[in-house]
């Protein structure tokens, strides 16, 4: 018989096997069903309308006459009652299915035929391939890729159940069992895959596979390693258990196995063991670093707990926790503890000391309360973490000067007029002098600016309706102390609070249309609980200080003013019939005048008699009661001053270098060059301020940033290098004497076909800790760790020539700083150096990086680490290297880069001998 193509290539059908012992009706109807998918017009007649079911327990029968004429009569009309029970039916789910050449079906085999681009679903079930074959009488689907004209295989099946992929050669799957033989298949688990040349499906949850390859490569067809799996089972989503397994790298075995091992399998956060790195340094021996335990607690918050031990016994602690909450906030928790111990006990160079450091960051998200946010930056412990630390994972860091901290709540409360309210607590340590300085905590409440003689509607104009009113309040709770009494009873005992009203009254108006007024006078008022009372002991020949607390306040008050406008000029280069690039340069000039009064507050001081040691003479010092107030003291004498500044701005217009361009590109050769200074009025010497002189531009299409200042004093010393009330210039000098001057210039290049630029996840560890914000200081060297990897490049890799490439990507970050200083003719650079950093891909595989610097004063490098990165594919190998400093060290690294896999690594670490 001839089949007519159907007039469409998907078809629903139901089937359900009706459980009779009559295998000719339940030929007749898998037949009839196959006939209500195409149109066999020309071929059969007019079907004839089934019969209604009846509601008791019985098999209703509806078939073709012309087609079973033995059953027809029967069937027709006719109500078969079946006495026993049906079986379960084979097949529950609608089926569906596709092909784009044809389909067909063999009534003697009872076999559907699905060929070129064949598709079958069959619930949670889908299987796409060349050619698919379902058999009816045993429940089976065969699924085989077919031969093109070129005699290659092609349509190789794909076998999806749930999230379960499985791209074998041909597969036999059993609809009744829901078993499967699958050949040479290719199964995606978490992030590995498994090649197997044989699999049996048990269930939709459990496959066994013989001598199956588990990799995480990327070319599958000959991956470059691969653990043999002799005898598994999988788990889809949940584990791979396995017997005997080892290590193959292309091919080729190795003796690195296991009798058995168990691969965790699974797409959502999971606790485990981390496993830890192993090394051996001179002074404390061998050590494993970074082991632990990750907890994966929730959805939004984990904690990984780690340690590191050394056989002389110092050890180390870490608690690290990340949280988020989506369109709320996120943030990322770490404790760090280490106690080191140097030489051995009973010898004199014996030593132990405990180093810890806290880290905190939490950021809000803005759209989740628009009027509160809450922050946190925190960053403190002790001053000598980062320089004596042992953990590799710290090596950016260690050059570090100042930790700093932040916690802060503020809230705005919406109206007329607006007021806000905000709630801080900061800290900062010079790792250096050991010095902390914090604030615990500092409150702030302003009310926003009011005009009260503005006008209800229409603008502000002239000087009283511009006139504001603003409210302003600080109070402080003010702690110094060291890193020995830091969280002390003792530094909260000398901590030392006070308050600040501001309430400043100011207006601006238009003067002579070119010119722009503002006068303002600030009202100030001190609230502290300390005050002091001095005395002379006449004995001991010393002043006593006595603390008294009580509560006591000062007011104090100023008036400013200040007068400025804008220049502009423009100078043209264009001349008539020649083409200059430099078509003009404009100069903006911001002149500014300012005159600033500062009353007298005697009242506030008190005075207390020295007697002479001879006691015949006495003299009265005079002090304030308010030496200790965290805002200051009230000012004792009368300034009336004069300041005086200029800020320039420089920017040319030039030819565009593309010729299609109808705009002139503008081109910044200043973006500032500020003069400032001021001449006290009430003053009876040294009238004149040193002149300040600042300035910054950038340069080849901002990719060299400038910044310098200088300070020039126009009064000159005498021979005991001291300041004199006398001009340089009338004493033989210059106008102006330079007493300071520094200069700074960063920069960085990079060759057009770089893509990679620099390790920005280690970069972002250095500034978590307080670093810089580049690899100048070195990088981390915890190449273990994930977080520290490179992002991957998302971009698609151009195909490589078989050619040779002369093209070696390369980036180049630069930073040089100068500071002179000759306040008292001492005309020293004080500090001068040279920092450099880089990356060199030698070939897409290879690539070379380092970070250095030259100290052009103590002639000598300053902390140098180089780096070699090899991209093995799957693997990666790293090398790096401090060749000198105190925390010298080389770290040899080679591992998977899966985190799956990430503990199949080898890593060596080596200290040198100790120094004397």
């Amino acid at each position: 018989m001839a089949f007519q193509k159907p007039s469409h290539t998907f078809t629903k059908i139901h089937l359900k096997a009706l459980h009779t012992n009559n295998f000719k009706i339940l030929f007749a109807l898998s037949f009839t069903v196959f006939i209500n998918m195409y149109s066999f017009a020309q071929d059969f007649p007019k079907k004839q309308n089934p019969i209604e079911p009846s509601t008791q327990d019985s098999v209703v029968v509806s078939v073709d006459s012309l087609l079973i004429p033995e059953i027809s009569e029967k069937a027709q009309d006719t109500i078969v009652k079946d006495s026993i029970k049906p079986k379960k039916e084979t097949l529950t789910d609608i089926v569906t299915y596709k092909a784009t050449d044809y389909t067909s079906f063999n009534q003697k085999k009872k076999q559907l035929y699905l060929y070129n681009e064949a598709e079958i679903t069959y619930g949670d079930i889908n299987i796409r391939a060349g050619s698919i074959t379902v058999d009816y009488s045993k429940n089976t689907v065969y699924a085989k890729g077919i031969i093109d004209s070129t005699n290659t295989y092609i349509q190789a099946p794909v076998f999806t159940q749930g999230q379960n992929v499985v791209e074998p050669d041909s597969i036999i799957y059993n609809t009744k069992t829901e078993k499967a033989l699958i050949y040479n298949s290719v199964t995606e688990q978490s992030g590995g895959t498994v090649i197997a040349s044989m699999t049996k499906k048990e269930n939709d949850s459990v496959y066994f596979i013989n001598r199956g390859k588990y990799t995480t490569a990327e070319n599958l067809d000959d991956p470059e390693y691969y653990i043999l799996l002799r005898k598994a089972k999988v788990v889809p989503g949940k584990k791979i258990v396995t017997g005997l397994a080892n290590l193959f790298i292309y091919d080729v075995p190795t003796p690195i196995g296991l009798p058995f091992g168990f691969f965790p399998q699974t797409e959502t956060q999971t606790s485990g063991i981390i496993i830890p790195t192993f090394g051996e340094q001179n002074e404390r021996g061998y050590f494993l670093q970074n082991g632990g335990y990750y907890f994966a607690i929730s959805d939004y918050v984990d904690l990984a707990v780690l340690g590191d031990y050394y056989t002389n016994g110092s050890y180390g602690l870490r608690l690290e926790s990340n949280y988020a909450l989506r369109y709320k906030f996120r943030g990322n928790f770490a404790f760090r503890y280490e106690n080191l111990i140097s030489s051995e006990r009973g010898f004199p160079d014996y030593s132990r000391a405990t180093v810890y450091n806290l880290r905190w960051s939490h950021s809000q998200d803005g759209k989740s309360s628009p009027n509160s946010r809450f922050s946190a930056s925190v960053n403190l412990g002790s001053s000598a973490y980062y320089r004596t630390t042992l953990n590799q994972a710290n090596i950016g860091s260690t050059l570090n000067n100042t930790l700093s901290s932040s916690v802060s709540y503020s809230k705005t409360f919406q109206g007329e007029p607006q007021t806000n309210i905000s709630l801080t607590a900061t800290h900062t340590q010079n790792t250096n002098t050991q010095e902390i300085n914090m604030t615990l905590p500092t409150f702030q409440g302003s009310v926003g600016r009011i005009f009260p003689f503005a006008p209800k509607i229409g603008t502000k104009k002239g000087m009283i309706h511009n006139v504001s009113l603003q409210y302003n309040v600080r109070g402080e709770n003010r702690i110094r102390t060291t890193d020995s009494l830091f969280f002390t009873k003792q530094m909260f005992k000398e901590a030392e609070a006070g308050f600040q009203h501001n309430i400043p009254l100011s207006t601006n108006f238009k003067l002579f249309k070119h010119f722009s007024l503002s006068a303002s006078t600030n009202y100030n008022e001190v609230w502290t609980f300390k005050t002091i009372k001095k005395s002379f002991d006449e004995i001991n020949r010393t002043v006593v200080i006595d603390t008294v607390n009580n509560f006591d306040t000062f007011r104090t008050y100023n008036f400013s003013a200040s007068l400025g406008t804008t220049i502009y000029g423009m100078f043209n280069f264009e001349k008539e019939g020649k083409d200059t690039k430099i078509k003009a340069i404009r100069h903006i000039v911001r002149p500014s005048v300012s005159y600033n009064v500062n009353p007298s507050f005697d009242r506030y001081y008190d005075t207390y008699e020295v007697v002479s040691a001879d006691g015949l003479t006495t003299s009265d010092v005079e002090y304030t009661r308010f030496e200790r107030s965290i805002f200051g003291i009230p000012n004792q004498t009368f300034s009336s001053s004069v300041g005086l500044s200029v800020s320039n701005n420089f920017e040319a217009k030039v030819r565009d270098k593309d010729t299609t361009a109808t705009e002139l590109k503008k081109i910044i050769l200043l973006n500032n060059l500020n003069f400032s200074t001021a001449y006290n009025l009430a003053g009876d010497s040294l009238q004149w301020s040193p002149v300040r002189m600042t300035g910054g531009t950038q340069l080849f299409d901002n990719k060299l940033s400038i910044n310098f200042g200088a300070t020039l004093d126009p009064y000159a010393l005498d021979n005991n290098n001291n300041k004199i009330d006398r001009f340089n210039i009338a004493n033989g000098g210059s106008l102006f004497r330079l007493t300071s001057a520094n200069f700074t210039a960063s920069t960085s290049f990079s060759s057009k076909d770089n893509k990679k630029g620099a390790n920005n996840r280690g970069i972002e560890e250095n500034m978590r800790n307080g670093g810089r914000d580049d690899d100048l200081f070195g990088l981390p060297q915890d190449y273990v760790n994930p977080n520290l990897d490179e992002e991957e490049d998302t971009d698609e890799e151009e195909t490589p020539s078989e050619f040779y490439n002369n093209k070696i990507p390369w980036s180049l970050r630069l930073a040089y700083a100068v500071n002179y200083s000759n306040a008292r003719r001492e005309n020293l650079i004080s500090s001068h150096s040279l920092m450099f950093s880089g990356d060199i891909e030698l070939s897409p595989k290879w690539s070379v990086g380092a970070s250095s610097g030259y100290d052009l004063k103590s002639n000598g490098f300053t902390f140098t680490q180089l780096r070699f990165e090899r991209d093995l594919l799957s693997w990666r190998m790293n090398f790096s290297w401090v060749p000198f400093s105190t925390i010298s060290s080389w770290n040899f690294f080679i591992g998977i880069k899966s985190n799956i896999l990430k503990d199949l690594k080898y890593e060596k670490r080596r200290q040198p001998d100790q120094r004397l």
